[in-house]
């Protein structure tokens, strides 16, 4: 630990902390300059080197002198929260704003109407609705009375967390999502998801109620290794059975006969190719138009589908008009298939169907229109800011992250050490096993259920393993897993809803002071991404397999369009380093605090390759250890760690 006179006299004036942590002020400075001189910052750094506050820090003395509003993305709520935390802390020493911002549905209060809505676009709808109706009692109180103005003076005069906002609306009965609309355009921080400032129809609407352009914000995003696979999110699109089927009802319903013929048929079409496949299948991009002039017999279908978004869009006012849910299905459906049209000679997008389970666990279809290029969503807002702040635990290699989300030519780019002491830190590899599909048999994984044995027996208290997919979690099982560990297993599964795996994950953190347990999950899910376990609440991570994507249709796709864009990287850009980043945020489980010591277990050969610990944090690959294909070794090591 230092003093902060380390750090720049600007940021002194916003940096909250008496002391400050192994090379944070490093840290600190390399965000601080390149923000001032109006460049992009992409920057890795480890748990506990304090990468929120020195983000904060770093960027506000430049967002006060030039006038500038600070985002602050994130996944989770938790990382809002911790975002809102923080500047309370700076607010003692300098005054300052913030808030954390959820979506409609979290803040709504009217929860007997919210119920109704199955998405946010339908339930923003259903708010429009009830607030043209006069029907909302919350938004009502909005209409600025007393308590509605006070409440936004208060939230202009220091940071709130969300939370704190829907309490004190709650006892006012006043509407906290319009609460905050309206404010957000008086403070100086907000923090807030990706898709405010990465989906243009979101981030539109929320800069609306800024009143600030992105020229004048400096965006900082944080867990950035999540930011490719969101974007992709953001540009792809779907269309279920299910609503084609609605559609078809919705067209007979409002007179639109030529509508629900055509509806029926795409289902029947749809249903029929869904059958010859297994899972995933490209389409051409003529499927569509196929149907449409070869069996509906219509000549121009962008004008077709142009007439159906029309019928949709008069269906909506109709109900609105009623008092009605102005929910459309027909619209949804028209709405996908100009898409569709609009990305027919769009390399950047692959056109597929594919079949999946309802929570119901029935099997359906959908056809997809999947992205592949996220520098189509991100570039347009990292071109267009004062500045962006873009920071991981794991972004490494940094070339690769530039080029594949686009950001500014100029951008600078650091990896900042890992202030843990070394002897914190064991990361081994065990030899003589893997996960590959042809290395798959019972054989291997009684091999691999046997390593976990010793790190289990050899762990102080609580152990996490990872999967590289579901198929090995559950192949990991039927090899006697649950019997061998001896203590207490708690086992994600597919499909899982977050609200059920945060009470697994609380359950198995409360045996931190019961002896210990075993939580058994996947790379790439929520708990080995999202969830933070310091102290005993897991002290050992066993990292089965490199979790590489299963090679369908649409993986091949990304790999064969980053190859195009990225000659000789398709592969490894597409297919590898998505594996790697899964990897090494699990890895990361274990150790969140200076104090922590944790043993990081790498399960298969392959991490002990030069080219795939090249993918690895510097932190988990120096100094790592490879182990023979020999019982009882793992033991001995862990003992010796965990001893010291």
């Amino acid at each position: 630990m230092s003093s902060p006179t380390a750090l720049p006299k600007e940021v002194i004036e916003f940096f909250p902390y008496n002391t400050v942590r192994p090379y944070q002020a490093q840290f600190i400075s390399t965000i601080f300059n390149g923000v001032k001189d109006r460049r992009s910052v992409l920057i890795e750094g480890s748990n506990g080197l304090g990468k929120t506050i020195s983000s904060l820090a770093a960027v506000l003395p430049t967002a006060f002198s030039k006038k500038l509003k600070v985002l602050y993305v994130a996944r989770t709520h938790r990382q809002h929260e911790r975002v809102i935390e923080e500047l309370k802390a700076i607010s003692k020493k300098h005054p300052i704003t913030g808030i954390s911002l959820r979506g409609r549905h979290e803040m709504c209060l009217n929860k007997s109407e919210s119920r109704k809505a199955s998405d946010a676009k339908s339930l923003m709808e259903l708010c429009e609705l009830l607030k043209a109706k006069g029907e909302c009692p919350y938004y009502k109180n909005n209409e600025r009375t007393y308590e509605y103005m006070q409440l936004q003076q208060q939230i202009s005069t220091r940071p709130y967390q969300s939370l704190e906002i829907i309490r004190a609306c709650k006892k006012k009965d006043i509407c906290p999502y319009e609460l905050v609309k309206s404010s957000v355009s008086e403070v100086n921080v907000i923090a807030l998801s990706y898709l405010y400032a990465f989906d243009p129809d979101i981030r539109n609407a929320f800069l609306k109620n800024l009143e600030t352009p992105l020229q004048k914000i400096i965006l900082v995003v944080d867990e950035a290794h999540n930011l490719p696979e969101t974007a992709i999110e953001i540009s792809s699109s779907s269309l279920s059975l299910y609503v084609m089927r609605q559609a078809e009802l919705e067209a007979k319903r409002f007179g639109y006969e030529e509508a629900a013929v055509f509806a029926r048929l795409l289902y029947a079409e749809t249903e029929k190719r869904a059958a010859c496949i297994s899972r995933e299948e490209k389409l051409a991009p003529d499927f569509l138009t196929q149907i449409v002039r070869d069996k509906a017999g219509i000549l121009a279908p962008r004008s077709f589908f142009q007439s159906l978004n029309e019928a949709g869009l008069a269906i909506k006012k109709t109900l609105l008009s009623e008092g009605k849910h102005p929910r459309s299905y027909l619209y949804g459906m028209s709405d996908f298939l100009l898409r569709w049209m609009a990305t027919t000679d769009d390399e950047s997008h692959v056109t597929l169907i594919s079949k999946y389970f309802t929570r119901e666990n029935t099997q359906t279809a959908k056809l997809e229109i999947a992205a592949l290029d996220p520098s189509k969503t991100t570039c347009p807002v990292f071109s267009s800011t004062y500045a962006n702040v873009v920071m991981s635990g794991t972004l490494q290699p940094l070339e690769a992250y530039m080029k594949i989300t686009k950001l500014p030519e100029n951008t600078i780019q650091h990896v900042a050490p890992s202030p843990f002491p070394k002897e914190h830190i064991l990361s081994v590899v065990c030899l003589g096993i893997s996960t590959a599909m042809e290395s798959r048999t019972f054989a291997m994984y009684q091999t691999i259920v046997k390593r976990i044995t010793e790190v289990v027996a050899n762990t102080p208290v609580n152990t996490g393993v990872f999967a590289a997919s579901f198929e090995v979690l559950r192949a990991l099982l039927e090899a006697g897993l649950e019997v061998a560990v001896k203590k207490p297993l708690y086992c994600e599964h597919r499909g899982m809803s977050s609200k059920g795996n945060e009470h697994l994950v609380a359950a198995f953190k409360q045996h931190a002071l019961t002896g210990g347990a075993v939580f058994l999950g996947v790379q790439g899910g929520r708990t080995s991404e999202g969830v933070d376990f310091p102290g005993n609440q897991m002290n050992s991570v066993v990292i089965v397999g490199v979790p590489y994507a299963e090679p369908t249709p649409r993986v091949k796709a990304q790999i064969e369009y980053y190859e195009k864009r990225f000659p000789k990287f398709g592969r490894e850009y597409g297919y590898v380093l998505p594996a790697m980043t899964k990897a090494s945020q699990t890895a990361g489980r274990p150790i969140r605090t200076l104090d922590d010591k944790g043993a990081i277990i790498f399960l298969d050969y392959r991490y002990a390759t030069n080219y795939c610990r090249s993918f690895l944090p510097a932190w988990v690959r120096d100094g790592m250890k490879l182990l023979p294909a020999k019982d009882n070794v793992l033991s001995a090591v862990l003992r010796d760690f965990f001893k010291t």
